[in-house]
């Protein structure tokens, strides 16, 4: 972990021009942090570090959050909490994590009943989550009932490691500014990974670092900007009935359409329905199911 920890705060200090070369710099760098260590680094911690290299997500660690992890008392059991309704996804993923990790003891929950029940009785180390869950057992699985989760999770846990492993990774940019002020690991993977990149975003986790490049920047909307969207493209609601709920004058929920639209960077084109290429946009972009 100290070592770790080291080339982390290591690579951190690296100018962009220094990363030009991934693959060059990279043996550059291992000969730069190991050259007072008498063996070779772990195959584990070295993986992590050039992934972090490659993908120049350097600024993203949390070198001070992996300091604290070193200095805490670590459990002699690894404790993982896999969250996935689907039986074969679940599965596939418990062989993965449980060749990685023989040691650990790994839990499932499919729903979110079961995941806060398991969280509430014991405490892990990792949780791996998909987003697409149902809230309980013969429920339809919904991909805000999965956001819902995480956000309360995150909210209540704030020093909790996830791994988000989903097919749905865009809708994380629902709630992209709760991901950026987490205190623990949080790393994203999309369910086409690999399972040697599924393992390496794991470990990052694990070790309280953040990868979180997968969910779009530049998009800000405002919370009430989302539940017009929701409204009215999840429940199909109309602008009248948008503003009784969200008890706003109609010149306000008017107001909010345009600036959805500016953010989404919809405008009037001749032919086109706006409203409609809102809706295309806001799925697109993970905001809306």
């Amino acid at each position: 972990m100290k070592l770790l920890v080291k080339a982390l705060t290591w690579i951190q200090s690296l100018k962009p021009s220094d990363l030009q070369e991934p693959n060059r710099d990279f043996n550059y760098i291992k000969l730069k942090i190991f050259t007072t260590e008498t063996s070779e680094p772990n195959c584990e911690y070295t993986q992590i570090i050039k992934h972090l290299i490659i993908d120049r997500d350097i600024s993203m660690v949390n070198v001070d959050q992996l300091i604290m992890s070193q200095d805490s008392p670590q459990s002699s059991t690894l404790k993982i909490l896999v969250v996935d309704d689907h039986q074969l996804i679940l599965s596939g993923t418990l062989n993965v994590l449980q060749q990685q990790y023989p040691d650990a003891a790994i839990s499932t929950a499919k729903t979110v009943v079961e995941a806060l029940t398991q969280m509430r009785n014991s405490a892990f180390d990792l949780i791996v989550m998909d987003l697409s869950i149902p809230e309980k057992t013969g429920a339809i699985a919904y991909i805000d009932t999965g956001i819902n989760l995480l956000q309360q999770l995150i909210q209540e846990y704030p020093q909790q490691n996830f791994l988000v492993q989903s097919s749905y990774v865009k809708a994380l940019v629902r709630i992209k500014h709760e991901i950026d002020e987490h205190q623990g690991g949080f790393a994203i993977a999309d369910k086409g990974l690999c399972e040697s990149e599924m393992i390496v975003r794991a470990n990052l986790a694990l070790q309280g670092a953040t990868h979180t490049k997968d969910i779009k920047t530049g998009l800000e909307l405002k919370p009430e900007w989302l539940e017009v969207l929701k409204l009215a493209f999840e429940e199909g609601l109309t602008d009248i009935a948008i503003c009784k709920r969200i008890h706003r004058s109609e010149r306000a929920v008017r107001t909010y359409w345009t600036k959805i639209q500016d953010v989404l960077g919809i405008y009037p084109e001749p032919g086109k329905n706006m409203r409609i290429q809102t809706e295309i946009r806001a799925r697109q972009e993970g905001l809306i199911d």
